[in-house]
């Protein structure tokens, strides 16, 4: 029977004595030549735009790049500056700027670097103190210089590269963006977006694909996609391209189901419990008469030595009550749903030893009846409990459902009352990991203690769900209620709580509002004698 479990720059006071050049070496003092405050004032704002060689577009593909300008100028001498600045993404760890002023124009003194001059190239090293930069950092050296050609300065290059990074190669191609989120989903589109990805030369624009088909190309980070068939499941990721050219890893995929469709392509089940195993079963066909339900989930479908599907472990899938009772309510207009697993017995999950056998095992159930639907109840914490056995029901249910196009699947587990617990959210999120595409995810909300208020427990632990549904799969509010199902117990739980006729129909009619996808409860052989719980479960509409 179901129940839960329940770059800094080296700072100064004053510029240290600068060097004079001796040879190629900068090495003992100078005088520089005497210049009042106005003058320096005009000579800055007199500067020509030639001064400021390197301030292009900093560069996207270099470790960093190196600007100059003339800082002051008092006639046959002038003052210059370089500034290296890192605009990758790692540490620089040491830099050389190299640059050519005209013939006749030298460098006679310098700070916070090593310059050297051969002819008209001059080369600048780091210096002990600021060599290493942090991505986003920058640092400056000056000089003084004589001659005439001190605002163009030539032919940079940094660390061997130009300084403007144009001539660097990219190396390195964007990240994955992030797994797309859907937004509108109508019967034939689907709106996306994704957070951007990085990339050092900048990204240029993304790949969207559609399953292994790419759809689109867009620069922006959203993307409708039309043209879609009415109530289908499609997946989708994205992959980032830089301006080099270079494609990136997909983010993660996210899998939308359109709305719409026809021939009740939307699945909708109300089903209650009828178990042949125990309590007195009832008349199937005569139920049905009473209430008007038309779906049962059959109970309970175990393992028999080994790896082989049996009901209550004992009983053949054919040839015997339950193939009988079968027959008879789809003789009367109704259909089943097997219940595969459950708290009590042998299970098939843990006696499969890999997914292919349990599809295997699930793919006997399916043939014998012809079914339309499996129920997978996976509470025990031999299944629930279990990664490994988590894992193997989820791939084995992929399987299955690719093997039977149209065959709709049902997981039914316990929860808390503020919706999964930790091993619930384990389930779901590696029902998205291993794309099993569940159908209806069915939970238990019952067993929480007694005294439970079981209208507004069942409520909380649904929107629980619905909420970590929507997280883990991108859906919308109604995609997701649309995956749900709630399976309740009517009368007295384990624990003593207490579910009325009248809660039940506000729980139904909650469901119904919110167009959920599945409700049950166990069991029609508890509801005696009047079939009270059947019949309103079966007013449930989705």
């Amino acid at each position: 029977m179901p129940r839960t479990t329940d770059g800094r720059t080296r700072g100064r006071a004053a510029r240290p004595p600068q060097p004079t050049l001796e040879g190629d070496a900068l090495r003992s003092p100078t005088v520089r030549s005497p210049w009042t405050r106005a003058t320096a004032l005009l000579a800055c704002l007199v500067l020509p735009l030639a001064a400021m060689v390197g301030l292009a577009a900093p560069a996207q593909a270099a470790d960093a790049q190196a600007t100059y300008r003339m800082t002051q100028d008092w006639g046959g001498g002038f003052t210059g500056q370089w500034t290296v600045r890192n605009t990758g993404t790692t540490a620089v760890n040491g830099w050389t700027v190299s640059w050519d002023f005209p013939a006749g124009t030298t460098v006679t003194s310098a700070w916070d670097a090593a310059v050297t001059g051969s002819g008209t190239r001059w080369t600048a090293r780091n210096t002990s103190y600021n060599g290493t930069l942090a991505p986003g950092a920058a640092v400056s050296f000056g000089f003084n210089g004589s001659g005439g050609g001190g605002a163009t300065a030539t032919g940079c290059t940094l660390n061997g590269a130009p300084c403007d990074g144009s001539g660097a190669p990219d190396d390195s191609p964007p990240s994955a963006p992030g797994t797309p989120t859907a937004g509108t989903v109508t019967d034939t589109a689907v709106s996306l977006t994704w957070t951007a990805a990085t990339d050092d030369k900048g990204v240029k624009d993304y790949d969207v694909y559609r399953g292994a088909t790419r759809v689109a190309t867009v620069a922006a980070t959203a993307y409708t996609d039309t043209g879609l068939t009415p109530g289908t499941t499609y997946a989708y990721s994205v992959r980032a391209r830089d301006t080099a050219g270079q494609v990136g890893p997909a983010g993660g995929t996210r899998t939308v189901t359109t709305t719409g469709g026809t021939g009740g392509s939307r699945f909708v089940q109300a089903a209650p419990y009828l178990y042949l195993g125990w309590g007195n079963p009832p008349d199937a066909t005569e139920v049905m008469k009473a209430t008007g339900t038309k779906w049962f989930t059959m109970a309970f479908i175990l393992a028999r030595n080994g790896c082989n599907p049996a009901w209550d472990s004992q009983r053949p899938l054919t040839g015997g009550i339950d193939e009988s009772t079968i027959k008879a309510i789809r003789a009367a207009g109704g259909d089943i749903v097997p219940s595969i697993g459950g708290w009590s017995g042998n299970k098939l999950g843990p006696n499969c030893s890999t997914p292919e056998a349990l599809a295997g095992a699930y793919q006997k159930v399916i043939d014998a009846y012809g079914l339309k639907a499996i129920d997978v109840d996976i509470e025990n914490t031999d299944e629930f409990e279990n990664a490994a056995v988590q894992d193997r029901i989820l791939t084995a249910l992929r399987i299955v459902k690719r093997n039977n196009p149209g065959l709709r699947t049902i997981l039914t587990f316990p929860t808390l009352v503020s919706g999964p617990n930790s091993w619930g959210d384990r389930l779901i999120e590696r029902a998205h990991a291993l794309d099993a595409d569940i159908d209806n995810f069915t939970i238990m909300p019952f067993n929480f203690g007694g005294g439970a208020d079981m209208y507004g427990s069942t409520v909380k632990a649904t929107e629980g769900l619905k909420n970590k549904l929507t997280s883990v799969f991108g859906w919308t509010d109604a995609q997701a209620y649309a995956h749900i199902g709630i399976s309740g117990m009517n009368g007295s739980s384990d624990t003593g709580e207490i579910t009325t006729p009248l809660i039940w129909t506000r729980i139904r009619d909650w469901a119904n509002a919110h167009d959920i996808g599945r409700l049950a409860f166990w069991s029609v052989n508890r509801d005696r004698p009047n079939w009270e719980f059947t019949a309103i479960t079966a007013g449930f509409t989705g």
